[in-house]
């Protein structure tokens, strides 16, 4: 066996030379191939151990093919991230189905329109081996350019050029991306409104350039499809966009007896404003949410009657879509396929 100095970072000759295979055998091992008995692959795994061999990145690279890490591109300015725990708890479940399968999340925001020659630039540089993109807009660019390079990607929500569930998309209707049941979440809270004696329903929509908002809307008209449009005013998914909603809803219109907003921080906004102008909630104006946001719902002043998505969830199942596209092979034993739509449920609490 080669000498290994004291200090010196263990080869991968060394660890062929331990296991006693050929150098060949121990790549294979290292890289993840094929075709390596198994009692051959345990000595090579227990001579990585014994030695604590660290495979070289670029090395690597140029036998796989690959770098081990993937993009997250989040399609919003910074003070949005980091002030809706929605991305957050997304994150979280992407880098724990990613650090799971040994590879690295890089993350890469859009401030304004110019951030998405830098983002082109590095994703066409070869730097991540795919990509993970959510919270688009209908005009946003970010498509064209992964189609551009043959980025394998997965979209966290429906992209804006498909069809909403149960519906023929467009020709790139085979898209991968990972959604909620937006659509039957907004039903499931506008019946229970009904059901609940409430007669002159509102809704706070989101954005409507983004297709959660505007199947949330689809999914409140549904149910209501003779609504006084009056009644429907568009927020921005944040605290403050939904508290100028409600705002104009009761400027609008007296006589509102219920609002179902299209997410929890725009919830939580017209629960602010409601309180501001003498309304008591429930007893005056039932309120629902959408998400059960951590520590949005439940701290809310009432707690948040909500539609609850498995954000997280979601992200791990993004991950291991694109994952399972690349061809990870520790990734086929449980392979997810797309388009992937998760269940939504109404979580009874205090406001409705």
């Amino acid at each position: 066996m080669p000498e290994q100095r004291p200090g010196e970072r263990p080869t991968l000759e060394a660890v062929a030379a331990r296991a006693g295979v050929s150098r060949a055998t121990a790549s294979r091992v290292v890289n993840g191939g094929d075709g390596v008995r198994a009692h051959l692959v345990e000595k090579v795994r227990e001579a990585i151990r014994h030695l604590g061999y660290v495979p070289n990145p670029a090395a690597r690279a140029l036998v796989t093919r690959r770098t081990g890490a993937v993009a997250v591109i989040i399609a919003e300015p910074e003070v949005r991230i980091f002030s809706d725990p929605f991305f957050s708890r997304q994150v979280r479940g992407i880098s724990k189905e990613l650090t799971a399968h040994d590879t690295q999340l890089v993350l890469l925001l859009v401030e304004d329109r110019t951030d998405y020659d830098r983002i082109e630039r590095y994703l066409a540089g070869g730097h991540v081996d795919g990509a993970l993109a959510f919270s688009l807009h209908t005009d946003d660019p970010l498509p064209a350019i992964i189609r551009r390079i043959g980025m394998p990607t997965v979209y966290g929500g429906r992209p804006g050029w498909t069809a909403g569930p149960g519906k023929p998309g467009e020709a790139d209707g085979e898209v991968a991306y990972v959604d909620a049941d937006n659509r039957g979440g907004a039903r499931a809270a506008v019946r229970y409104l009904l059901a609940r004696g409430r007669e002159r329903i509102a809704h706070i929509a989101g954005p409507l350039d983004q297709t959660s908002a505007a199947d949330r809307l689809s999914g409140y008209r549904d149910v209501l499809p003779r609504a006084d449009p009056a009644l429907v005013a568009e927020g921005d998914f944040t605290v403050a966009g939904g508290a100028r909603a409600m705002a104009e809803l009761l400027d609008r219109r007296t006589g509102i007896d219920a609002v179902f907003a299209a997410n929890d921080l725009m919830a939580t906004g017209a629960l602010r404003v409601l309180r501001e102008r003498g309304r008591t909630v429930p007893g005056d104006v039932a309120v629902i949410g959408f998400d059960d946001a951590e520590l949005v719902a439940e701290s809310a002043d009432p707690p948040l009657t909500t539609v609850r998505q498995d954000i997280e969830g979601m992200g791990r199942l993004m991950a291991r879509l694109l994952l399972d596209s690349l061809g990870g092979a520790e990734c086929r034993e449980h392979p997810a396929s797309g388009p992937v739509i998760t269940s939504t449920e109404l979580v009874r609490r205090v406001s409705a």
